[in-house]
């Protein structure tokens, strides 16, 4: 055997809770302000949400907006629905008291972003890391894609049985490569462990809820060549009783699931979270470009894997560097060096372009909006902009 796991965790987690708030402040503020400059962390613990940070709008903004915006994103996760859940196991949002504490951003900091040339700076120095391989059909690795597939499937369904099941979720998949060479060159055999923790009311039964968990593994929709469902091991709710959930038992701080939000361990991560930002902050920006042109390398078969690094300097458009490294899974004829080069005098990769390229100052529901990319993950769900296989074309004419 050789094995790798990864996991994921609902728009209930209280982490993600956090995540959610932050990016619906985003997306609440660029709506009014496409220009505005944002950076607003959150901490939920218990019934008290605090919100700080940075922001810099022409908008007219109050406390009071605040407060509406984080308390309707806690309604839209699923909490304070009628259900078999006491105001004792779990959060209601009009219980919550929310404390904002927003300042201005620094001019030190927008002088660089905002040049006199019209060109935008980068929001801060940092590195970035896109990746992708051809194990599963989003171009992720197979471990996290089948961990969100199940986490969706569950959250799906205690949003729609509230009267059984909770919406603070983690779920977990180990995949067996059989061999380290199978996993250097992305050819998983099966699904080795399924983990769930879901929160059920207290008039049911553990075997109950255990029988529920497994019948939404068995009906995810997982690769039947991956997924034996007598030899997989599975562990549903393994402490048994799991009824107090969600922030009201357990903290939730903006930009701690990392891992859960990228690439499940798999690949490296940059060096910071993408949730509660604007688009100047390459954080967030510097990762969908990586993850676009990654993702269309493999899709245009010139290696089964790509990790692609991007790093800025701060108030500087052009990035400081572009790499890639294929992991030893390139066709022949194709160099991480050759790409590099190639990648670099193809795409200006600056803030600006990658804004526009992407809409990144527009989130609206007819594209995407932040709650939802920090819901479901900021990397690997079809339909964001960043994902389009659009570019795969100029890719394939790198061929030998």
């Amino acid at each position: 055997m050789y094995l790798f796991t990864s996991e994921a965790v609902s728009p209930g987690h209280p982490d993600k809770c956090a995540d959610i708030v932050s990016d619906s402040i985003v997306d609440f503020l660029l709506s009014q302000d496409p220009k505005a400059r944002i950076a607003s962390e959150v901490f939920i613990a218990g019934r008290h949400l605090f919100i700080g940070g940075e922001v810099t709008t022409a908008a007219q903004v109050s406390d009071a907006d605040y407060r509406r915006v984080a308390k309707e994103a806690i309604a839209r996760i699923g909490y304070g629905r009628s259900c078999g859940f006491d105001r004792c196991q779990t959060l209601h949002p009009d219980d919550l008291h929310i404390s904002v504490h927003i300042n201005r951003q620094s001019p030190d900091i927008n002088q660089g972003v905002d040049r006199e040339s019209g060109e935008m700076g980068a929001g801060d120095q940092g590195i970035m890391f896109g990746f992708a391989s051809d194990e599963a059909d989003e171009y992720m690795p197979a471990a996290i894609s089948y961990a969100r597939l199940l986490c969706q499937k569950i959250y799906d369904y205690a949003l729609a049985h509230p009267d059984e099941l909770g919406v603070d979720i983690k779920t977990q998949v180990t995949i067996d490569y059989g061999t380290k060479e199978n996993f250097i060159q992305a050819r998983p055999e099966r699904i080795h462990t399924i983990v769930i923790s879901a929160p059920s009311v207290e008039q049911m039964a553990i075997e109950q809820v255990r029988a529920l968990l497994q019948s939404q593994i068995d009906q995810a929709g997982l690769p039947p060549a991956l997924y034996d469902p007598d030899s997989c091991i599975v562990h549903l709710n393994p402490t048994g009783r799991y009824v107090n959930h969600g922030p009201l038992h357990d903290s939730g701080l903006t930009g701690r699931k990392l891992i859960v939000d990228s690439f499940g361990g798999y690949a490296p991560i940059g060096g910071g979270a993408q949730s509660s930002k604007d688009y100047t902050k390459v954080d967030r920006s510097g990762l969908y470009a990586a993850r676009w042109i990654a993702k269309n390398i493999v899709a245009a078969g010139l290696a089964k894997k790509a990790l692609v690094q991007l790093s800025y300097a701060i108030g500087v458009a052009r990035p400081t560097s572009i790499s890639v490294d294929t992991q030893f899974t390139a066709i022949e004829g194709v160099s991480d060096e050759a790409l590099s080069a190639a990648i670099e005098a193809q795409f200006p990769l600056t803030p600006g372009w990658i804004t526009e390229t992407f809409g990144l100052d527009r989130p609206s529901t007819e594209t995407f909006c932040y709650a939802d990319v920090a819901a479901k993950g900021q990397v690997g769900i079809r339909g964001y902009p960043w994902e389009q296989l659009d570019t795969s074309g100029w890719f394939r004419s790198l061929r030998p």
